[in-house]
């Protein structure tokens, strides 16, 4: 029987390693070389990823791949994708390759503002309240001045805090609503150290006052919002609907209106909209972690942003407008460019160095369009050969690999699925035929 461990994250890696293996595995020496065998072979390197977390043991390696011939605002850049599902960057650079002979993709910024809340309780009279924060409204503000002054340089800061009633939703709840701009970086851990510190300045300045009339003020927590939907980047690709001959039985005017009612259908439905939004996100995590950026963070955004009507919808939108096919979307992004992964690990370095190193609005215009080119190679397979014909061809390698075949019969075996159709089985039967 497994016993607990007192005292777990003060053992050195190799003592982690031994409990680990001798815990939980029925043979600790092979568990032992596993994690071994992916450690990098510089012992710098090494150290710095140990370094990244708490209790790490090895590294867990994601494929990193490159979709070409991306062309953005009329930029050819190349993009990397950090992301382990077959067809993910074969999909991107497909939809690259379209659209550079249609004019490429488009983007801009339309704002950069995020946000973050103290959360407190006040039990008294609202207008003594409100009265006790336009009183104190600039201290609190001069208060992160320490906090802001380097951000301040770099053209961000804190821009503005309002006091919001939330006492409809919950009893004696109010919050203190802050607005930033955090520059090139993704900016939580500034966010952060600014409302602890006006938290702290709140509470003080609370007990100094007359106006609350001796009424506690009750600081629950203070935090950033993952939800930003005031930082937004729009991405769009248009052209004639003429353009648009796809030569697979359909006529370029079929291909646009079966691709419109496809992209309606995510609006109107949420089964379908989750899935068509899991698409989009292909691209824009891989984007992410490629680029050191928080995926959780932006995913969790960008679905509150999809639900922001009162039902989870799809996120973009196509139309036909005087024989224009239009296929545009508006997300929420928060993303950085310093700070953070950035500059420590070098596989991020190197990514940022290959998109020709952007700033944070640059890098917001790439991966909002890498989500949108993803969505264009999902629905052109949906309404055209569908999704599993070219998702299975790239997942044979997988299932070859899955099997052990060795490389002779893993070479027949992607010359003859070339024209016949991959599943687990036909794998099978083909190989047992050799």
């Amino acid at each position: 029987m497994i016993k607990e461990i007192s005292g777990f994250s003060k053992l050195d890696k190799s003592e982690k390693i031994e409990w680990i293996t001798k815990s939980f595995f029925e043979n600790p020496n092979k568990a032992k070389l596993e994690l071994i065998k992916y450690w990098n072979s510089n012992p710098e390197i090494q150290k710095k990823h140990d370094e990244f977390i708490e209790n790490t043991l090895s590294n867990f390696y994601m494929p990193l791949g490159v979709a070409p011939n991306f062309i953005i605002n009329n930029e050819i850049i190349a993009l990397p994708m950090v992301i382990e599902e077959s067809s993910v960057v074969a999909a991107a650079a497909n939809s690259a390759k379209y659209w550079s002979k249609r004019g490429g993709f488009r983007a801009e910024v339309i704002d950069v503002e995020k946000v973050g809340h103290i959360h407190f309780f006040y039990k008294g009279e609202k207008k003594n309240l409100y009265t006790f924060f336009e009183k104190n409204k600039n201290t609190l503000l001069k208060s992160c001045d320490d906090i802001t002054s380097n951000m301040k340089k770099r053209g961000g800061g804190l821009i503005s805090i309002d006091l919001n009633d939330k006492t409809t939703d919950l009893e004696d709840y109010f919050q203190i609503d802050a607005r930033f701009n955090t520059a090139d970086s993704m900016g939580a851990n500034f966010i952060n150290s600014c409302l602890e510190k006006m938290a702290n300045t709140l509470k003080n300045l609370s007990l100094k006052t007359d106006l609350l009339h001796e009424i506690k003020l009750d600081v629950i927590m203070s935090i950033l919002s993952n939800y930003v939907p005031n930082c937004l980047v729009k991405c769009w690709v248009s052209c004639p609907v003429k353009d648009l001959d796809e030569n697979k039985g359909f006529s370029a005017n079929e291909f646009a209106e079966k691709f419109v009612q496809a992209v309606k259908i995510s609006e109107i439905d949420p089964y379908r909209a989750v899935t068509h939004n899991k698409g989009i996100m292909n691209g824009i995590d891989s984007l992410a972690l490629a680029t050191g950026n928080d995926f959780r963070a932006i995913e969790a955004g960008i679905h509150a942003y999809a639900s922001r009507s009162g039902t989870y919808s799809g996120l973009t939108k196509a139309f036909i407008k005087n024989k224009i096919f239009t296929l545009e979307m508006t997300i929420p992004l928060s993303v950085g460019t310093v700070g953070g992964l950035t500059k420590l690990h070098p596989l991020v370095k190197w990514s940022l160095e290959l998109l020709k190193n952007p700033n944070s609005k640059q890098l917001m215009a790439i991966i909002g369009v890498a989500g949108l080119a993803q969505n264009f190679a999902a629905i052109r397979s949906l309404i055209t050969s569908g999704i599993q014909k070219g998702h299975m061809k790239m997942h044979l390698l997988n299932i070859l690999n899955l099997m052990e075949v060795p490389e002779k019969e893993k070479t027949k075996a992607i010359e003859y699925f070339k024209t016949h159709t991959v599943s687990y089985k036909s794998v099978e039967y083909f190989l047992k035929s050799l």
